[in-house]
């Protein structure tokens, strides 16, 4: 018999049957968007459900600290996911060689060299090399080539012919020329040595190349201790707001649009669990599309200054992280396209190519022996096949994945052209280098 309550009943039943089914689809959609296809396939999780990732204060670390701000580390079943500031770029690579289970760690926002220099043994204890894997960029653009106020009436740009004879002079007259990068052979190395060997300055016989932590290098140049440095944001940026030194050029200048830091994890973590490296990537991935956002610079900016992220006034970042750079010597520009990038045109895509130009520079160097088998040692540590399963699985527009893994040929702006193709023929153009 069909009566009032009996119709009520029926309705609350119904009513809560389509809360239940739809609560369930989408837990289902849910489950389907934070972990990869085959563990949503096999409806369970990532591995583990997190890693221990190391950073240095610095602006291009910002994918992994807005993913673990944002808790999209935790969407993709990461919630666990430790980033841990490390003193600096050798201390990275100590704790890599420790990894996650000796109270190191496993993975890292790293100078793109590195992975490389310490899958060969070449910057690690006794040679002995820990395999590593790069399984994306995390940005483009935006490091800095500053020098000392010394040096504010000379007007040094791109061109860095303006130092050498003031280097010379001060040389002659007995003191030390330094100039500070953050690692031997890695990214702040190479530029500001190709910058001063494009000028015609022999970057390892006319002046002192020095070590110095990212953190450290305004506090260096005010007491004296450097003539010019390469480093990444926000610390150029700082310099100039300090009055202490002014950047020459930044190094999208030298290069436009070039690659800069890298996500790179120990090779044995990757292979022990597939599962939550994609969901590592498709996070990093996603907080990398948050910080490309010109509407997000701000928020950004306020994020990194934070005391337990860079413990730096937010102004210290901004500006630059949207195109506007104080120079520090009169020259100002706003709304240039020399802005840090992080997503847009192929910024998180591993290109094999851009990996073979820094090992060629290392080659240049010395890092690395004329012998090295380059195409070998990238198929080994690059591993952009992982970046385009996690990009497809998380539903990345086909246009957004570069279809070759090379970009094809680089100019720089001393007009030398690197092809991939032929990287011999580079090295064979440049006039300064420690090889024949």
């Amino acid at each position: 018999m069909s009566t009032p309550e009996n119709r009520r009943t029926r309705g609350l039943i119904d009513r809560r049957g389509l809360l239940k089914t739809a609560s369930a689809i989408a837990t289902l959609a849910a489950a389907k968007v934070s972990f990869p296809s085959g563990a949503f396939a096999q409806a369970a999780g990532p591995e583990v459900t997190g890693i221990k990732l190391g950073y240095i204060a610095l602006t291009d670390a910002a994918p992994l600290i807005i993913a673990k701000e944002k808790g999209i580390f935790a969407k993709y079943g990461l919630p666990d996911v430790d980033v841990a500031k490390q003193a600096s770029w050798g201390t990275t690579r100590d704790n890599l060689v420790l990894g996650g289970a000796s109270n190191g760690i496993d993975g890292a926002h790293i100078l793109t060299p590195m992975p490389y220099l310490i899958t060969a043994g070449k910057v690690t204890q006794n040679n002995i090399g820990v395999p590593m894997s790069i399984l994306a960029r995390l940005n483009y653009d935006s490091q800095g080539l500053s020098v000392s106020n010394e040096y504010k009436d000379l007007g040094v740009t791109i061109d860095s012919s303006k130092l050498k004879a003031a280097f010379d002079k001060k040389k002659v007259e007995g003191k030390e020329v330094k100039v500070a990068m953050t690692f031997p052979g890695g990214t702040h190395d190479l530029w500001i040595r190709y910058w001063l060997a494009a000028g015609g300055i022999d970057p390892d016989k006319d002046v002192s190349t020095i070590v110095v932590p990212p953190a450290q290098m305004v506090a260096n140049m005010k007491v004296g201790n450097m003539d010019a440095f390469c480093v990444g944001e926000p610390w150029n940026e700082q310099l100039v707001n300090q009055n202490i030194g002014y950047t020459a050029a930044t190094t999208g200048e030298l290069w436009k649009h070039h690659p800069e830091k890298s996500l790179g994890v120990r090779t044995d973590w990757v292979e022990k669990n597939p599962k939550a490296t994609q969901a590592l990537l498709m996070a990093v991935m996603e907080a990398a599309q948050w910080c490309d956002a010109m509407a997000n610079k701000d928020e950004m900016a306020a994020i990194l200054g934070k005391r337990q992220w860079f413990n730096v006034p937010a102004a210290d970042v901004a500006g630059r992280l949207k195109g506007d750079i104080n120079y520090g010597n009169g020259r100002v520009a706003k709304g240039t396209d020399l802005y840090m990038k992080f997503w847009k045109d192929g910024v998180s895509y591993p290109y094999k190519s851009h990996d073979l130009w820094f090992l060629t520079e290392d080659i240049r160097w010395g890092k690395f022996e004329p012998t090295t088998d380059t195409k070998a040692l990238i198929d080994k540590v690059n591993r952009e096949d992982l970046w385009r399963a996690a990009a497809k699985t998380l539903g990345v527009a086909a246009s957004d994945i570069p279809a070759s893994t090379s970009r094809g040929k680089e100019t720089f702006f001393d007009g030398k052209i690197f092809d991939p193709e032929n990287p011999s023929a580079y090295l064979s153009s440049l006039s300064i280098k420690r090889i024949a």
